[in-house]
């Protein structure tokens, strides 16, 4: 039974979708946008659901340098910075996406491609004020790649 649970476990975390309970989240549908050569920064996008309320208050991977960051248009300018603490409210699914909120990977040291893994650690901050490691892995997709429709 315990080598079933490992494999349910593993299979789900290879299809980008894994669940904390340390940090009552979980997080489905993560992505990264694939790379061209010499390309330094690309994005991470997932839905991230928490059970009792938390927050992302920060993110790490591989690259040199990752961070939660907010886009948004400005008088028809778009603009990037750094969110430090990304509320997530109890039994609400927050979508990090192409356009706004995303963990944001600078420095790349290679290119990324199409179908490779990348690991990401999610740091959430519970309710009680403790913060915790998420392990997420990531399928790289393809460079115009765009979120996957959920039918419901």
């Amino acid at each position: 039974m315990h080598k079933k649970s490992l494999a349910l476990i593993a299979l789900l975390a290879s299809l980008g979708s894994v669940a904390a309970s340390a940090s009552d989240l979980e997080v489905s549908n993560a992505w990264v946008r694939g790379t061209v050569p010499g390309q330094k920064a690309t994005g991470a996008f997932m839905d991230l659901k928490s059970v009792e309320g938390a927050a992302l208050v920060g993110a790490a991977s591989n690259a040199g340098v990752t961070q939660v960051h907010e886009m948004t248009m400005d008088g028809g300018v778009m603009r990037m910075r750094e969110a430090k603490k990304l509320d997530l409210p109890a039994g609400q699914t927050v979508s990090l996406k192409p356009g706004g909120y995303h963990i944001m990977l600078m420095d790349l040291k290679k290119p990324l491609a199409k179908g490779e893994i990348v690991p990401l650690t999610l740091n959430i901050q519970g309710k009680d004020g403790k913060t915790t490691e998420v392990q997420v892995k990531a399928e790289v997709r393809e460079l115009n790649a765009m979120p996957m429709e959920h039918k419901h």
